[in-house]
Formats: C-alpha cells, sequence, structure tokens
C-alpha cells in the first residue's frame, strides 16, 4: 500500500494558497491584512449613463454599461437597469453592471 499524501500535500498546499486570498481568509499574516471598505450600491436607475459613471467614479466603484459602443449617446441613455441593485452592501471597487435602454 503506498501513501498519497506525499504527493498530495504540496498539490493540496497550492490551491488553499490561491483560494484563501480570493476567499479573503487570513491566513495570520496580520500585515497583509487589507480592510475593505463597504458601502450600499447607489441608485442608478432612471439616471444617464453620464450621470451615473459620475456616481461611480465618487464612490470608487467601477461601472460596467452592457453593449456599449463609441456612438452610444451617454448623455441622453437612461439606465433602466442594475446589478447589484441599489441598497445592497458591496466593497469599494466592486463592479456595477448597468443596462440601458
Amino acid at each position: 500500500m503506498t501513501q498519497g499524501g506525499g504527493v498530495a500535500a504540496p498539490v493540496g498546499g497550492q490551491i488553499f494558497s490561491e483560494i484563501l486570498p480570493y476567499l479573503e481568509v487570513n491566513q495570520g499574516n496580520e500585515e497583509e491584512i487589507e480592510i475593505s471598505e463597504e458601502m450600499e450600491a447607489p441608485d442608478l436607475l432612471g439616471r444617464t449613463l453620464a450621470e451615473a459613471q459620475k456616481i461611480a467614479k465618487e464612490n470608487e466603484i467601477e461601472l460596467v454599461i452592457e453593449d456599449e459602443t463609441e456612438e452610444l449617446d451617454k448623455q441622453n441613455v437612461i439606465v433602466k437597469e442594475q446589478i447589484p441593485k441599489a441598497g445592497i452592501r458591496i466593497k469599494k471597487g466592486s463592479k456595477i453592471y448597468a443596462k440601458w435602454e
């Protein structure tokens, strides 16, 4: 009978070293802990894309506009849907996805 621990341990260690930071699990490195400020997602519905981009920038979040093209008139196009919805707790630097009319 052979023991697989000698083979599995390094592989498992590599997997956990990649997964744990993604899950924001503290690995005991206090100096490496980054404090992420949480906020409520702003309400972008009914605003122009230009207004929505300004609000996103002010709140330090990224606005991803569905089907964005260079010809899109951001001064007149209105946000009709956003994900996550307004009021949901998000971290600064998060993305909000916007659909327009």
